[in-house]
């Protein structure tokens, strides 16, 4: 079995980078979206992305809904390694974004139930997906510190690699294996001290504890 990937998400500084790559992350998440409290400025992503370079961690800018002429744009300036697509995207705005640029893309499916899960076959074009808790319509898209049953994904049938986000920290990672072997783990609140606010200790506490075997 190949060894599991690792994104820490709403990445905001250079000290967090920095406590990323020490503990061997492969993910780092830049969270464009300006409703979010871990929405990052683009001259403080470019800092972080310029210093990620040359370094074992890969940048990935997390987009919600973006007008796809401005998120060109912001593709031309960003230089990111990967995009995560956490909105209402679908097959034809994957295609769009692929004709101009050759970046990997994640796209998201929230998960409640079982039918969820259909909605994979709604992305043929999209390189990974990402299952996450699905949000209520006053709740942000992500990051909201819940947890969709794991139990939906034991199963699971699908040829593209994923990831499993949603309510993920010390308490419970270790139950994934529990469940199902995803591709990669996506973290935020979980490795948070407050709203937001990443912390160190935090994410060095998480990667001590986890279990890898």
């Amino acid at each position: 079995m190949s060894k599991l990937k690792f994104k820490i998400c709403g990445i905001k500084n250079l000290e967090t980078l920095d406590c990323c790559i020490a503990n061997n992350v492969d993910f780092f998440g830049l969270i464009f979206y300006k409703k979010s409290p871990r929405n990052i400025e683009i001259k403080d992503a470019q800092k972080l992305i310029f210093s990620s370079k040359n370094k074992s961690i890969s940048s990935v800018g997390v987009f919600v809904n973006e007008p796809i002429i401005q998120l060109q744009n912001l593709l031309k300036i960003l230089k990111l390694d990967y995009i995560q697509l956490h909105g209402n995207e679908d097959k034809n705005y994957i295609s769009e974004i692929k004709k101009k640029n050759s970046i990997k893309i994640i796209k998201n499916i929230s998960v409640n139930s079982k039918e969820d899960l259909l909605k994979i076959e709604k992305y043929p074009n999209a390189d990974f997906l990402l299952f996450d808790y699905k949000p209520t319509e006053e709740e942000l898209p992500g990051g909201n510190a819940k947890r969709f049953s794991w139990d939906l994904v034991k199963d699971i049938k699908t040829y593209k690699p994923w990831f499993l986000s949603g309510g993920i920290n010390i308490n419970n990672i270790n139950e994934i294996k529990n469940y199902a072997i995803p591709y990669g783990i996506d973290i935020s609140s979980g490795v948070e001290a407050s709203l937001g606010k990443k912390s160190i200790s935090r994410i060095n506490s998480l990667f001590q504890f986890y279990d890898s075997k």
